[in-house]
């Protein structure tokens, strides 16, 4: 996936410079200091979950998830906070000639549109697979802008970055890079089958369904083997509806 480099400024609401407020940034990368825009705590009402965990909030004019990515507008270098700090050998000098030599000096420091957020994910993305990053936190980071582009109700795009975050799931959870992370086993297996059911492949999803209450035991995870229930079901009710004779 290549970066988007161009900025577009939002409209700035009454609402949305009281819930912003501006958080003291260094990048990992060059070391500079700049600040970026996060929201206040007390203005995020999340009123409920889509299936595949993505936040539906009570105001939609307020979404934290525009900010969970710092860009930073001296070399642009671009991250959350998920990323690590450590570079693996000759990543540095990578982000410095393809990022960095071509950064046009300017920033992500107001306030963000949508079209704001969807670019600074993807740069993120860029850039986090220049450093090595995880597979576990570049999945995260793919199926949050599939998060924007179903706000934007462009299904193709949301589409697109659902089977960038799947394949990205699939290698975090054959490496076992999410060990060690808040991301567990049962909800990698859930989101792999929640995403293939997404993107249309039944057949993967209830496999991946079935290894979440089949494998695991933990009652932490109480919730998860639920869903995971739930959308095997229904899949197997849609299939009953949609090919009767092949249960029989």
């Amino acid at each position: 996936m290549n970066p988007i480099l161009n900025y577009n400024k939002g409209v700035i609401t009454i609402e949305s410079i009281h819930s912003l407020y501006d958080k003291s940034m260094e990048c990992l990368l060059c070391k500079q200091k700049s600040t970026t825009k996060k929201i206040r705590s007390r203005f995020v009402k999340v009123a409920k979950y889509d299936t595949d965990f993505c936040p539906i909030h009570a105001d939609s004019a307020v979404n934290p998830l525009y900010y969970n990515i710092f860009v930073c507008p001296h070399c642009g270098f671009s991250y959350s906070e998920d990323f690590s700090r450590y570079f693996p050998p000759t990543t540095m000098d990578i982000i410095l000639e393809k990022v960095s030599s071509q950064w046009v000096p300017h920033h992500f420091s107001k306030e963000r549109s949508i079209k704001d957020a969807i670019n600074t994910y993807k740069l993120a993305s860029y850039c986090g697979a220049l450093k090595k990053e995880k597979h576990i936190i570049l999945a995260g980071i793919c199926l949050r802008i599939a998060w924007l582009y179903r706000i934007k109700q462009n299904k193709e795009q949301e589409e697109r970055f659902l089977k960038f975050a799947l394949k990205e799931y699939e290698a975090s959870y054959s490496t076992g890079d999410f060990s060690g992370t808040q991301v567990s086993e049962a909800r990698i297996l859930y989101l792999a089958g929640e995403i293939s059911r997404r993107i249309g492949n039944e057949k993967a999803a209830i496999k991946y369904f079935s290894f979440v209450f089949e494998r695991q035991k933990n009652a932490r995870e109480a919730s998860i083997i639920q869903m995971a229930r739930d959308r095997f079901q229904e899949l197997k009710r849609t299939q009953e509806t949609t090919h009767p004779l092949l249960q029989h």
